[in-house]
This record gives structure tokens, C-alpha cells and sequence, in this order.
């Protein structure tokens, strides 16, 4: 699945923030709300215009921004 089919970032929305794609839904929003215990299908009633695929292009990009993540070990 191309996450760019579903997730975009525009300046002029949301300061940038990565959204679902023709929304003003953020994709930390979408996290945060999973992490938080909510269901996928309670979120799909609660948003009406998100969809089961954006919803796993959410979890894809957020995969794909860990895997890119570097961590450093600083010395004591």
C-alpha cells in the first residue's frame, strides 16, 4: 500500500501536519486515539469520511517513520 495515497501534508493544513488525505484529520490524532483504546470501527463512526484503508495507511507510515528513526547511545 502507497501511504501517499492516503496520507498528504500541505502547509496550508494543519501547519503541515500529516493528514488523511481530502481531511483535516491528523495522523498523530489517529494514533493517539488508537493508543488510547479506541477501535477502528469506533473511529469509523466517529469519522464518517476515514476509511479501514487510510486507517492502515496511518499505522504503515508511522512503521515506516520509526524504522527511519535513529537512536544514539550517549556515554555516562
Amino acid at each position: 500500500m502507497k501511504t501517499s495515497t492516503f496520507i498528504t501534508s500541505n502547509p496550508d493544513i494543519l501547519m503541515g501536519k500529516p493528514t488523511i488525505t481530502g481531511t483535516r484529520l491528523a495522523v498523530d490524532m489517529i494514533l493517539e486515539k488508537l493508543a488510547a483504546g479506541q477501535t477502528e470501527q469506533q473511529l469509523l463512526e466517529d469519522y464518517p469520511r476515514l476509511t479501514h484503508e487510510a486507517i492502515q495507511a496511518v499505522l504503515q507510515f508511522a512503521a515506516e517513520a520509526v524504522r527511519e528513526m535513529k537512536v544514539y547511545s550517549i556515554a555516562s
